[in-house]
C-alpha cells in the first residue's frame, strides 16, 4: 500500500520519470507539453509564491476554471504546503461560489479568466475571507486594477525569488505532509439542499487510485483526456490520483467546444465520463446513421446484430461461433472501427462511466462496437469509486464487483453500505451529517441495491427516490428515465408516480436532434418552447415513448407525458452541476404541472421563470398539451 501524500507521489514521479510527458495542453493549435520534472518545478514555484503571500498549513485554496495544467499545479501546490484545495464548477453562479468560499473558509482563489474574476468581484463584499484572487488567463484583464488580483505567472516568479532566501523551505514542507492530512474538500452535488464539503485525505485519494489501477493496469505510455470538470470527484480520481499512481499522461483539450476533435486527435487509452456524455454519443451516432446513405445504413443495420451478439456473449460469458466471429470482424473492419474512430474511442483500453446509472441499452450499444465500457459505482464520500466491472465479468444490469480493499454489505432496509480506506473523514462543519453518513466505519450511501449470487452489486436507485404506486408496486425512476433517454430525441426525463396509481413523465426534447428532424420534415419553429409544443413533435415523441413502454414492466409503463417548455437547468437549480435531477426541488417547482398530469384535462396553463447567467429573469407563459399513450390527448 502506498503511504505517501499526493505531492510526495509527484516528487517521486519527477525523480523516476523526469523527462517523460506528464501533462499536455493544446493551445493555439499546438500541443504544449510538461514533463514530470517541469510539472514538479511549477508546483514548487507556485507553492513558494503562495508561501510568500503567507499561505500556511491548514489554509484553503479554491480553484475555478476549465481543465488546465494550472488547475492541477494550484491544488498540488496548496497541498505541498499542508493546505487544502477546493474545486468549484466553472459554470457556478456567483451566489453558489460565495456559499462554498464562505463555508470552506477560503483565503486564496485561483481562477482561469475574466469571466470568473468578474463573478468574484461582483460578490466581493460577500466573501470577506478571500485575500487573493489569482488568474492564469490575462485576456481582458490587463486594465483591471484591484488590490486582490494577482497574475498566476507573477506568483510563480515570486516563488523563484522566495526560494533564494528559503532554499530548503519547500522540501521540508512536502516531507511534513502525512497521508492522514486532508487534501481536498469535494462538495457534493446537493440533490437535497446545499452541497456539503466532503473532507478527503491524501490516503483516501491515493488508496482509491492504487486500488483501481491494480485491476485495470494502465501503462506509463497511456493517454488520458481530462475534459470533465476537475471539481467533480470522478475527474480528480483519474487526472490526479490515478495519474500520480501510474504516471500516464493527462491531456487537456484546447476549448470545451473542441473536446470531440481533441478526443479523436489524442485517441486516449482511458476515459471517464458520466452517463450524459455516453448518451449524447449514442444520440449523435443514431442521427448520423439515419442521415447517411442507404448503403451505409444497410451495412450498419446488418452488422449491428453481430455486434449485439458479441456483447451478449460477453455478458453471458459464452463463446461466439466461428462464423459469428468472422462476421463481427468484418463488421468491425467495415463499420464499427469507423464509428469508434469518429468518436475518438479507437485505441480505448478501458472506458468508465459513473456518477449516475447508465441505461442498459447505451451500455449494450458500446459493447456491440467493441468499446470496453465499464460501469463504476462510488460516491464523493469514498473518493469516487468502490465498485467496477472486471474484464471478462461484465453484467450490463450491475455495476460490478468491489475494487480491492473495499467491502460491501446491504442493510436490513436494503441500503448499500461500503467500507474501505477511501471512505472520507467527514463533512466540514457538519458533524450531524457526518454521524448520519458513517455507521461504525461503514459509509451509508443512501442508495438501495442488492448483491447477486456472483457478488455483483445491483443499484436500484436512491432509497428516497424509489417510486411506490398506490397499488403497491415499487419502481426505480432512474430505470424508466434511462430507457427514455436512449432515444436520441429525448435529452432529459423525470418519471413521477409516488403515491399515484400510474406513472407519468415530464420530458425535455433534444433541441438539436428534434430541430434537425423538424427541418427535414419542413416543420417551421422559432424557440425551444415553440418546437416542443408542435403537434407533429408531440406525436413523434409519443411514438418514441410508446416504443419504450414495450420494454418496461406493465405497471411501470408511462401513461401520460408532457413536453416541458424549457430545458431543466442547473442555473435554475433543477439540476446539480453534475447534471443530476434535484427531484424534490423539481417536484415542488412543477407541482401544478404534475397535478395536471393526474387530472382529466388535456392541457395545462403554465407560468414559469427562466433565469439567465447574468442573473436576469424572464417569465414564460404557455399552454402545454398532455399526451396519453393511447394516441389521444388526455
Amino acid at each position: 500500500m502506498i503511504e505517501k501524500t499526493l505531492p510526495q507521489l509527484l516528487q517521486e514521479r519527477a525523480q523516476t520519470m523526469g523527462k517523460r510527458i506528464a501533462l499536455r495542453e493544446k493551445d493555439y493549435g499546438i500541443w504544449q507539453e510538461l514533463s514530470w520534472q517541469d510539472y514538479w518545478g511549477r508546483v514548487k514555484n507556485f507553492a513558494l509564491g503562495l508561501a510568500a503571500h503567507e499561505f500556511v498549513r491548514g489554509d484553503k485554496l479554491a480553484i475555478i476554471g476549465d481543465n488546465r495544467p494550472e488547475w492541477l499545479i494550484s491544488e498540488l501546490a496548496a497541498q505541498s504546503l499542508g493546505g487544502i484545495s477546493i474545486g468549484i464548477y466553472q459554470d457556478s453562479l456567483p451566489k453558489e461560489i460565495a456559499y462554498i468560499l464562505n463555508h470552506s473558509d477560503v483565503k486564496f482563489v485561483v481562477v482561469e479568466d475574466q469571466e470568473q474574476v468578474d463573478k468574484l468581484l461582483e460578490i466581493e463584499a460577500e466573501i470577506p475571507g478571500v485575500e487573493w484572487i489569482i488568474f492564469y488567463d490575462e485576456k481582458g484583464l490587463r486594465n483591471y486594477e484591484h488590490p486582490l488580483l494577482e497574475d498566476f505567472f507573477a506568483v510563480e516568479q515570486r516563488g523563484r525569488s522566495y526560494e533564494q532566501d528559503h532554499p530548503d523551505f519547500f522540501a521540508v514542507q512536502v516531507q511534513l505532509g502525512q497521508p492522514s492530512d486532508i487534501a481536498i474538500f469535494c462538495y457534493t452535488s446537493g440533490t437535497t439542499g446545499f452541497p456539503k464539503g466532503a473532507m478527503l485525505s491524501h490516503r483516501n485519494l491515493v488508496n482509491m487510485g492504487e486500488s483501481l489501477m491494480s485491476m485495470d493496469r494502465a501503462a506509463k505510455d497511456d493517454q488520458f483526456l481530462s475534459f470533465l470538470p476537475l471539481a467533480w470527484i470522478g475527474e480528480q480520481m483519474m487526472a490526479l490520483s490515478a495519474s500520480l499512481v501510474v504516471g500516464f499522461t493527462v491531456n487537456f483539450p484546447e476549448e470545451t467546444t473542441t473536446i470531440q476533435e481533441n478526443l479523436r486527435e489524442i485517441g486516449p487509452h482511458l476515459i471517464f465520463s458520466p452517463p450524459r456524455i455516453w448518451e449524447d454519443m449514442v444520440s449523435k451516432v443514431q442521427v448520423k446513421i439515419q442521415e447517411t446513405s442507404r448503403l451505409k445504413r444497410s451495412l450498419y443495420t446488418f452488422f449491428r446484430q453481430f455486434g449485439e451478439r458479441k456483447a451478449d456473449a460477453a455478458f453471458h460469458q459464452r463463446t461466439l461461433k466461428l462464423w459469428e466471429k468472422l462476421l463481427y470482424a468484418l463488421g468491425d473492419y467495415l463499420v464499427f472501427s469507423a464509428i469508434k474512430d469518429h468518436l475518438g474511442l479507437l485505441r480505448m483500453k478501458w472506458a468508465y462511466t459513473g456518477g449516475a446509472a447508465l441505461g442498459s441499452d447505451v451500455f449494450r450499444f458500446f459493447h456491440s462496437l467493441g468499446v470496453n465500457l465499464k460501469q463504476i459505482y462510488g460516491q464523493t464520500e469514498i473518493a469516487g469509486i468502490a465498485v467496477v466491472h472486471r474484464d471478462g465479468d461484465i453484467k450490463f444490469d450491475s455495476v460490478g464487483l468491489p475494487i480491492p480493499g473495499t467491502e460491501i454489505k446491504i442493510s436490513d432496509k436494503g441500503e448499500i453500505l461500503l467500507k474501505s480506506l477511501s471512505v472520507f473523514t467527514g463533512y466540514y462543519k457538519s458533524p450531524e451529517a457526518t454521524v448520519e453518513a458513517l455507521e461504525e466505519d461503514w459509509l451509508r450511501t443512501g442508495d438501495a441495491g442488492y448483491l447477486d449470487e456472483d457478488g455483483h452489486l445491483h443499484v436500484i436507485d436512491r432509497v428516497k427516490d424509489v417510486i411506490r404506486l398506490t397499488t403497491g408496486e415499487l419502481f426505480s425512476p432512474q430505470f424508466i428515465e434511462n430507457k427514455l433517454k436512449f432515444s436520441p430525441y429525448i435529452k432529459e426525463a423525470v418519471a413521477i408516480g409516488q403515491d399515484r396509481s400510474y406513472v407519468t413523465a415530464m420530458v425535455n426534447i433534444d433541441m438539436a436532434n428534434v430541430g434537425r428532424w423538424a427541418e427535414l420534415n419542413q416543420i417551421p419553429y422559432t424557440t425551444y418552447t415553440d418546437l416542443s409544443q408542435k403537434p407533429e413533435v408531440l406525436s413523434f415523441i409519443q411514438k418514441e415513448i410508446t416504443a419504450v413502454n414495450t420494454e418496461l414492466p406493465e405497471k411501470a409503463r408511462i401513461a401520460k407525458f408532457v413536453l416541458l417548455y424549457k430545458e431543466l437547468d442547473a442555473d435554475d437549480e433543477e439540476l446539480t452541476r453534475t447534471k443530476k435531477v434535484r427531484r424534490a426541488f423539481v417536484a415542488e417547482k412543477y407541482a401544478v404541472l404534475i397535478e395536471g398530469l393526474y387530472s382529466h384535462s388535456g392541457e395545462i396553463q403554465v407560468e414559469g421563470k427562466v433565469k439567465y447567467r447574468d442573473g436576469k429573469e424572464t417569465m414564460i407563459r404557455t399552454t402545454l398539451r398532455i399526451m396519453d399513450l393511447d394516441g389521444e390527448v388526455a
